[in-house]
């Protein structure tokens, strides 16, 4: 399966500059140690934002009975994003792996996750 996100990067920094309350529902304590490693560009959380629903779109099932934080988004040393997936994603998986491509530009980010 294959699923694909984008999104508009303004709405990413929008919601995180309104609420940290809800941004930690979203996004999960290793997320934001690589978006400040970053040097906080909001491209990345906006770049993982697309990654996760990607995955949930590639899986079928949406995020109802999974939540965001479920769903983590880390990276190798050289920067290449990969899926850890917990609790019920982990469940839901099913022994498939995630393939994952983030990309960002200009005013948009988007990210495709093909299971295998």
């Amino acid at each position: 399966m294959i699923g694909i996100d984008i999104i508009n990067i303004d709405r990413i920094a929008k919601l995180i500059s309104q609420s940290h309350f809800v941004a930690s529902k979203i996004f999960c304590e290793q997320e934001w140690q690589y978006y400040m490693y970053s040097g906080s560009r909001v491209e990345t959380l906006a770049g993982m934002f697309c990654a996760k629903e990607s995955f949930v779109k590639a899986m079928g099932c949406g995020f109802g009975d999974i939540s965001m934080t479920d769903v983590c988004v880390c990276h190798t040393n050289l920067g290449q994003p990969y899926i850890v997936a917990s609790n019920k994603a982990r469940e839901l998986l099913c022994g498939k792996i995630p393939q994952l491509s983030i990309s960002h530009s200009g005013s948009v980010a988007v990210a495709v996750c093909v299971l295998l």
